[in-house]
């Protein structure tokens, strides 16, 4: 269902008015808690088929609601994830999802309830970072989640564009396959790509199947899900899922219709150049469009005319260090850092304090020290740059990050940085 928050605004005390009461979902309490759910988001119930399949991920012990009597007036569940780090260390990370607050218990302080609760409950498991994606981004900041990923959309003009592929890219064989027979074959290509790219998700048992849901309600006038596969040597090493809207309103009796991509993994660079020239020629149609690919994809130096692709970038994964120390010595960095970092952290002030942050390529040590300050920032400056999609130079620009040392910045600012870029194709 994605990461949904359906909440009012802040209330400054983390204490639940008398005659509420927060705990983990009740026994045989699914039905009531998704209920409440939808019903924050507007009451629109959820096609069956993903239902089923939120209840079977879903993890009770991780799952908090309030109640008021015996109504869920509030709802915040946590799935225990692995998420991949600069450097290519894979590490647990609580994927924070299911928040809402119903319209008639807001501005009473259960957000900041169940937000406090959560990651009290996240640093007792050792998760040394939290992770979202948010509806409504403002709500999150003041919780210390920074915005560490960006998603690229396109709406490619295939009738227009053009694709330069690389030599071998005809000697790739694509075949048409059912997506959920294809599927345990497709997830060891996605397995492959994970540690390549930080903010990619390790699924774990079941969360591949989200990729093959295809309720017809949710269709919007597409066909079924489809899904082709490209093979080298016997071996297949990419594949793409997506559905097919068709368009003969033209006026002129010519077909227009859209492919809409779903998600595409590839092992190397002909076997993804042959799955995007496939969608890019699939009868009948004239447009391509894809909703979350990473902002380098190279795909984007591979069309004849980017301005025909209707580039589009906004955030998507948002990140909270839990534990400090664990998290920054958790990944690797570009260039050699010794920095001392002041960090502010009202939220969770066990991360509060000074820290020295030693590390390279090959690995980090980040713990407490009373040497003076280098930099001087809050815990949501650090979940933004965590990944190495920002920059500590542009937040200190915007007045985020503050240059205690002389020279200080720049260093760590490079070291902070990563190539590629992170992204997190996998939506909860």
């Amino acid at each position: 269902m994605g990461t949904h928050t359906a909440t009012g605004r802040g209330h400054a005390t983390d204490t639940l008015p008398a005659g509420l009461e927060m705990g983990t979902m009740r026994p045989g309490g699914w039905d009531a808690y998704y209920d409440a759910l939808e019903r924050a988001f507007g009451g629109v119930p959820e096609p069956e088929e993903y239902r089923t399949l939120w209840n079977r991920l879903t993890e009770p012990e991780r799952t908090l609601a309030v109640y008021d009597q015996d109504e869920v007036v509030g709802t915040a569940g946590a799935f225990s994830f692995r998420v991949s780090v600069p450097g290519g260390a894979v590490l647990p990370a609580a994927g924070v999802t299911m928040v809402s607050v119903q319209s008639t218990h807001r501005r009473r302080g259960l957000l900041s309830a169940m937000m406090r609760r959560q990651l009290t409950d996240v640093r007792a498991m050792g998760e040394p970072f939290a992770v979202l994606t948010a509806s409504e981004p403002p709500i999150y900041g003041r919780f210390g989640y920074g915005a560490a990923t960006e998603r690229m959309l396109l709406q490619v003009d295939t009738s227009r564009v053009s694709l330069r592929v690389p030599e071998g890219t005809d000697q790739v064989r694509l075949r048409l396959a059912d997506p959920a027979k294809a599927l345990d074959a497709c997830e060891e290509v996605y397995a492959q790509q994970v540690p390549g790219r930080p903010g990619m998700l390790e699924r774990q048992p079941g969360w591949a199947e989200l990729g093959v849901v295809d309720p017809e309600k949710d269709r919007e006038g597409h066909g079924e899900l489809l899904c082709v596969t490209a093979e080298r040597d016997g071996k297949l090493t990419g594949y793409a899922r997506y559905a097919i809207k068709p368009d003969w309103s033209s006026t002129t009796g010519a077909a227009s219709g859209t492919v809409t991509l779903r998600d595409l993994e590839a092992l190397d660079p002909v076997s993804y150049a042959a799955l995007w020239r496939y969608l890019f020629e699939v009868d009948l149609t004239s447009t391509v469009v894809a909703l979350n690919r990473p902002v380098d994809d190279p795909l984007l130096h591979m069309v004849s005319d980017i301005r025909r692709c209707g580039v589009r970038v906004r955030d998507e994964l948002y990140l909270r260090l839990v534990d400090l120390g664990a998290a920054l010595a958790g990944r690797s960095y570009a260039v050699p850092v010794d920095v001392v970092l002041e960090v502010r952290d009202p939220f969770c002030p066990w991360n509060e304090g000074r820290w020295r942050l030693s590390g390279d390529a090959d690995g980090a040590r980040c713990e407490r020290t009373t040497d003076p300050a280098d930099l001087s920032l809050s815990v949501r400056e650090l979940g933004t740059v965590y990944l190495g999609g920002s920059s500590l130079r542009a937040l200190a620009a915007a007045g985020r990050v503050e240059e205690l040392r002389s020279g200080a910045l720049a260093p760590a600012a490079r070291a902070f940085s990563n190539d590629p870029a992170p992204w997190s194709p996998h939506g909860f």
